[in-house]
């Protein structure tokens, strides 16, 4: 007999194994069991099994969650819930279902998680819409995924999804409780892991309710951008966007979440036709500092000011703790070919991430990136310790050369080592 014919739930088994091909894709740390994605595809076909019998059956019951503290790049610590290896795989099989089922009814403007959707789609329509509005609300969700009401999500969930075995296992993975670092199990009655794979999904679905959908009803003359907890409301006048604020503040109170009060503020996009004052004239949004910029006109040579996106200090700031961190300056035993293996993908991310937009503003940390290596010149060659000038001429020299090398070198070298 089939064994899918006697299970109460009819999942088919490709669905897992290509659930589990997205969860190895994403990679990740092991959960709270301490299995690592290496130790799971040791005895794959039983695994995956063992996770398709289960939700089939109804008998799934994800484990606690391990909460792994990060740092923020404003400071301070976030808490993110990783889930086991087997568990991030039943949660992607739902994920997959849902995200189909809620896809069709979320609204253009939101961009986060969504497939055919990307964080630079959102920088690129916001440009626009800044030089069309002379105003942004820009709001934070203080937070979102601690704080999200399980009553109203699943009101929603329940409107949406019609796949009872999904319903069934997202209860189950709202109210599973979070193991600390010191083996303390937190209960949960509101939220959904931020660090889950069906989280993301589910906070879309709620903001869709709490945001984007009453600002369609309340402002359909606004334009909006909203990225997960990040959002922004252009507006025509101060007086405008100082009464969607308020409004705004009551709507989430509503839904039992509040604006961020330090980041969330009015700004003014002040360029060359806008000349009025007005204290916040710069807002940072998914990593880009928008604000007033000197830029040349490519065919009058004019120069004047435009509002524009740009990477923000906290990103280059960022950038330069991962260079850091990766401790190339005291890497003597290795090649600098090795260097360049190891930090292109990181290099070439940030170049293709924050390069969409204002390329030049990204030198900096270009420039340091040269000085590490520098740095590390100092430090293997006994002839160049303490010849910083010579370490910086050979390595230029090498650019000239071997130009395709690092990834920015390949944008060119002129004064990037003096």
């Amino acid at each position: 007999m089939d064994a899918t014919k006697t299970k109460p739930f009819n999942i088919e088994k490709k669905l897992v194994y290509d659930a589990y091909k997205a969860v190895k894709a994403n990679a990740g740390a092991a959960g709270v069991d301490g299995q690592s994605l290496e130790m799971f595809d040791k005895d794959l076909i039983r695994n995956l099994y063992k996770i398709w019998n289960r939700m089939s059956s109804g008998s799934y019951f994800p484990p606690p969650v391990r909460a792994v503290s990060i740092p923020k790049k404003t400071g301070g610590q976030r808490i993110l819930g990783v889930p086991t290896v087997a568990d991030r795989v039943a949660q992607m099989v739902v994920k997959k279902i849902v995200e189909r089922e809620v896809e069709p009814i979320f609204l253009p403007d939101s961009y986060g998680y969504r497939p055919n959707k990307s964080a630079i789609d959102a920088i690129g329509v916001t440009r626009k819409r800044c030089w069309q509005y002379d105003f942004v609300l820009e709001f934070d969700i203080r937070g979102l995924f601690d704080n999200i009401d399980h009553t109203l999500l699943l009101r929603a969930v329940r409107k949406h999804v019609k796949c009872k075995w999904s319903l069934l296992y997202i209860e189950r993975w709202l109210t599973a409780p979070m193991e600390m670092e010191d083996g303390t199990r937190i209960e949960r009655s509101k939220g959904t892991p931020q660090g889950g794979v069906v989280s993301p999904v589910l906070a879309n679905l709620f903001l869709h309710y709490a945001f984007d959908a009453w600002m369609a009803r309340e402002y359909p003359d606004l334009p909006w951008c909203r990225y997960a907890d990040d959002g922004l409301v252009h507006c025509r006048t101060e007086a405008e966007a100082t009464a969607v604020k308020a409004k705004l503040a009551a709507r989430f109170a509503e839904c039992h979440l509040e604006m961020h009060p330090d980041k969330t503020k009015i700004v003014y996009c002040k360029d060359a036709k806008r000349k009025g004052e007005y204290p916040n004239t710069m807002f940072d949004f998914l990593g880009y500092c928008f604000g007033p910029k000197t830029v040349k006109n490519k065919k009058t040579k004019e120069v004047f000011t435009s509002f524009k996106p740009q990477v923000s200090a906290l990103s280059l700031k960022s950038m330069r703790k991962t260079i850091g961190e990766l401790q190339l300056r005291r890497r003597t035993h290795v090649e600098l070919a090795d260097i360049a293996q190891e930090i292109n993908p990181i290099l070439l991310g940030w170049l293709n991430y924050y390069g969409a937009y204002t390329p030049s503003a990204l030198q900096p940390i270009w420039h340091y990136v040269n000085a590490t290596l520098v740095a590390w010149v100092m430090r293997k060659y006994k002839r160049y310790r303490g010849a910083k000038i010579q370490a910086g001429r050979l390595i230029e020299v090498i650019a000239v050369k071997r130009r395709r090398l690092f990834v920015h070198w390949k944008l060119g070298v002129t004064g990037m080592f003096a």
